[in-house]
């Protein structure tokens, strides 16, 4: 997040490295390694300051709790504008009264979540909250289309085992020592993967490719969601390390990235999920 502390640099470069855009450069490794040594001067995981290597941990799982919070309002978010595109007809005919409204959402879709993700370090936290909500709701009025086609049962068992899973994916990835920076990287490159597969078999319509598809999506997800939340984790400890308060700006936006980041592993392993499990109306 701030970049390698084993520099020598205090808290007045990082503040600067910040607003020059420094924001995701520690990987989960460099990480590993600043827990190793005791995270920097304060001494965190050595012998000598046990207590405070077990203080930083649960000040890392009450934010990781925090985080997730502000991931379950996006999602509340998400349902409601999918219920009122289904159910509210004003609504339900702005959203799907024109090809162009539509198609457009989903173009504003990706546009913000660009926005948020490289202009982070621009934006106030209360600026990077609304645009974190908008784009939750956005996602709901696209994702009507995808529930209208399921029913309730396949719907309801697609989101419990999605939870289940994700909670445990999550855990797994707060506890873990292991170094999960390649796991990421794998998964990004599937992610790649999949997007490319998915847009040539839409010209060939190839059921078999499109199961590959979804089986191999769920398992670069389930990555996701370990490397993630590792990420989550070392940049709040690295930025605790450096002297940030628990409210400052930049702990406060980590959040809202953060959150962003698990939201969409979340809602893209539900899909995933409901097309291996769901049943069509």
């Amino acid at each position: 997040m701030f970049g390698n502390s084993g520099d020598g640099r205090g808290k007045r470069d990082y503040d600067r490295e910040f607003e020059r855009g420094g924001f995701d450069r520690r990987t989960s490794g460099e990480q590993n390694r600043y827990d190793n040594q005791g995270y920097g001067n304060r001494g965190y995981g050595t012998g000598q300051h046990a207590g405070d290597a077990r203080d930083m941990e649960a000040r890392s799982a009450l934010y990781l709790a925090k985080v997730m919070g502000w991931m379950c309002v996006g999602l509340l978010t998400t349902v409601v504008a999918a219920m009122a595109a289904l159910y509210v007809p004003a609504v339900a005919i702005f959203v799907f009264s024109s090809p162009v409204v539509y198609f457009g959402i989903i173009i504003a879709q990706f546009a913000m979540v660009i926005a948020l993700s490289a202009g982070i370090q621009r934006m106030s936290p209360g600026t990077a909250t609304v645009m974190f909500m908008v784009y939750a709701g956005l996602m709901g009025l696209t994702m009507s289309v995808i529930v209208e086609l399921y029913a309730l049962d396949s719907l309801i068992l697609a989101f419990s085992v999605t939870t289940f899973v994700f909670l445990t994916m999550s855990i797994y990835g707060f506890v873990t020592k292991k170094d999960l920076t390649t796991l990421g990287r794998l998964a990004f490159f599937g992610l790649i993967g999949i997007i490319v597969a998915s847009v040539v078999n839409i010209f060939l319509g190839n059921p078999m490719m499109d199961l590959a598809i979804t089986v191999i999506g769920v398992l670069v997800f389930l990555g996701l969601i370990a490397y993630d939340t590792q990420w989550i984790k070392g940049n709040y400890q690295q930025a605790m390390a450096e002297g940030y308060d628990e409210y400052s700006d930049e702990v406060r936006k980590l959040a809202i990235i953060g959150a962003l980041k698990l939201y969409l592993d979340f809602i893209n392993l539900f899909l995933m999920l409901l097309r291996l499990l769901g049943r069509r109306r």
